[in-house]
């Protein structure tokens, strides 16, 4: 099914990579680009991606839109390749010609290590004009000048709401600050007679669907790796002080051993039975592609969607989120780069590709004129993550080769701090900075 922050599978110390498909010789790591195919060129280009179902089939009609230029050239789309299934195909010399991730969290150990190829040959070859992609796109799909994939789809992460729960506690709009939010989730909240939880206002834990560090901090503006010397500081962070108390504040509320039954009894994230779906919690973190997903298996759950609540501190920060995005690239050695490259140059930034496709997973299109398309279908729901990505106020992750492993320390000492196995959240924090910045010494062998 679907990703999600967590779609990371951090398996990846080991890296999300491809090579060619049948060599994992040939085509380098940069320098000069590969020679495009001649428009008669019989050859297969094959696809890696974890997309699946109704996603996959999107995808792959996408891939296939190729065929008007080079009709000989034929896509081999293979989805449900997560981490470990790429990694293994890197080990075994037999990669794909085009790796898509979900996700930019790895990128950084990517163009580090040279695993994605830099681009930039191909785009200043080819005069492709980067400005139509939007700033925060722009930033996430390179890494120390590199660019060594481009976005292919791109996600915000917003907040969704139960309308006719919220309205039973006597709420018309949703929650603005995380004030707001801890007293809306107390109300919302329903008790069985033997105390059991039988709806939940909001879910606390972490991970759990779309909660997790990286999404929840722009609420309070805290920030990975910022430390004077760019090295992670969360223990000097008031902001990541405040994230974690907010969220033991309504575990404590629940009660830890009531929260975690109510949760074991709940649906997977991306299938029918998401606890959202069923009118199980009232509230709950997601990316834009949710909308999709109700439409299809959850219609008459009547829902509104709105920018994450803020801390109080920082109301100008309303309107903004967590942003990321599915990224696509040339994995080193493949032997027809050039190939490759068309293949990418097509899909990330032929406008009715990407409103085509948008329209059919609810991602949001990763360029400007994409965005702007009378042909993309908006309605109240999706025009919220519209909305959010044109707010100039979304938050990414940082650019760093130990991203991904910094997320996974992050949402590793989360879990343990409402399990209460952490009781001094500065002596916690201060052990994952010790944590994050071990990671970063060895990967810059410092």
């Amino acid at each position: 099914m679907r990703k999600a922050p967590m779609r990371v599978v951090l398996a990846s110390a080991a890296l999300l990579v491809a090579s060619c498909s049948g060599a994992a010789g040939g085509g380098g790591g940069g320098g000069e680009p590969g020679a495009a195919p001649a428009a008669d060129a019989n050859l297969t280009l094959v696809v890696y991606s974890k997309f699946t179902d109704r996603e996959e089939k999107a995808v792959t009609a996408a891939l296939q839109s190729f065929n008007k230029k080079f009709p000989n050239i034929k896509i081999d789309h293979r989805g449900n390749q997560d981490d470990d299934k790429l990694t293994q195909s890197i080990q075994s010399g037999s990669p794909p010609d085009v790796a898509i991730s979900f996700f930019s969290d790895n990128l950084g150990n990517w163009c580090h290590s040279g695993a994605f190829q830099d681009m930039n040959p191909y785009v200043q070859r080819d005069k492709v004009d980067l400005n139509v992609l939007p700033k925060q796109v722009r930033d996430y799909t390179e890494y120390n000048g590199k660019r060594c994939s481009m976005p292919f789809l791109a996600d915000v992460y917003g907040f969704y709401y139960n309308k006719d729960l919220l309205a039973q506690a006597g709420y018309t709009a949703p929650p603005k600050t995380t004030t707001e939010l801890l007293e809306y989730a107390k109300k919302t909240t329903k008790f069985a007679a033997d105390g059991s939880i039988e709806v939940a206002g909001f879910i606390p834990s972490m991970p759990f669907y779309a909660n997790e560090a990286q999404i929840w901090a722009p609420m309070w503006g805290a920030k990975y790796l910022s430390g004077p010397d760019g090295k992670s500081n969360m223990a000097g962070s008031a902001e990541w002080k405040e994230l974690f108390d907010f969220q033991k504040q309504l575990v404590d509320f629940y009660g830890r051993d009531k929260l975690e039954r109510f949760k074991a009894g709940l649906g997977d994230q991306y299938s029918p039975d998401n606890a959202f779906h069923k009118g199980k919690i009232a509230m709950m973190f997601d990316g834009e592609y949710r909308n999709a997903f109700l439409a299809d298996t959850a219609p008459d759950i009547k829902y509104g969607t709105a920018p994450p609540p803020v801390s109080p501190n920082r109301l100008d920060a309303y309107g903004g989120g967590y942003s990321t995005g599915t990224i696509i690239g040339i994995p080193k050695g493949v032997k027809n780069p050039g190939a490759s490259w068309e293949l990418i140059k097509h899909v990330t930034l032929d406008t009715d590709t990407l409103v085509e496709l948008s329209n059919q997973i609810k991602n949001l299109p990763s360029t400007t004129d994409s965005l702007k398309s009378p042909n993309l279908k908006v309605n109240e729901q999706f025009k919220t993550f519209l909305d959010m990505y044109g707010s100039g106020k979304l938050q990414s992750n940082p650019a760093s080769p130990v991203n991904a492993a910094a997320i996974k320390i992050v949402n590793d000492f989360a879990s343990r701090w409402i399990a209460g196995q952490e009781p001094d959240l500065a002596a916690g924090l201060a052990k994952v900075d010790a944590q994050i910045n071990d990671e970063l010494a060895q990967k810059l062998g410092k």
